[in-house]
């Protein structure tokens, strides 16, 4: 049985509660055991497996802060959700691989989800804006 779209909703919404404080197991915690997790670009490529993603996840905290995602527009299918958000915060560390000096920041990112029927996230697929990010962060 698939999940309802309010369901699909609270599993996202808490999976970027917890991108917004920092929680990594918490994160990690609503991926399924299997999942890929594939940020378009990254040097990884897909990653399968909670470790990968815990890897992924220690670093992005140590390299982005004060993180707030707003949705923009979310469209939905049969097990699958696609969520335009704007993301929001500061860039402390190597973001990306570009020095972040702390600047604030400001990007469009596009979450391509698929969930398990037990309500996990099965496959989390991500675009980010690398052009708003390159322009914010110059690497003068």
């Amino acid at each position: 049985m698939s999940l309802t779209r309010e369901q699909m909703d609270r599993k996202i919404e808490e999976h970027f509660g917890f991108e917004a404080s920092d929680n990594v197991e918490g994160v990690v915690a609503t991926l399924a055991p299997d999942a890929v997790h594939d940020i378009v670009g990254y040097p990884t490529g897909p990653t399968r497996g909670r470790d990968r993603a815990r890897e992924f996840y220690t670093r992005m905290f140590a390299d982005l802060a004060e993180s707030s995602v707003k949705v923009i527009k979310r469209l939905y299918g049969d097990g699958f959700m696609v969520d335009e958000s704007m993301w929001e915060g500061r860039a402390p560390g190597k973001p990306f691989g570009l020095e972040g000096r702390n600047r604030p920041l400001k990007f469009r990112i596009l979450h391509v989800v698929e969930f398990s029927p037990d309500g996990h996230i099965q496959r989390e697929q991500v675009w980010l804006d690398m052009a708003a990010i390159m322009q914010q962060l110059p690497q003068d």
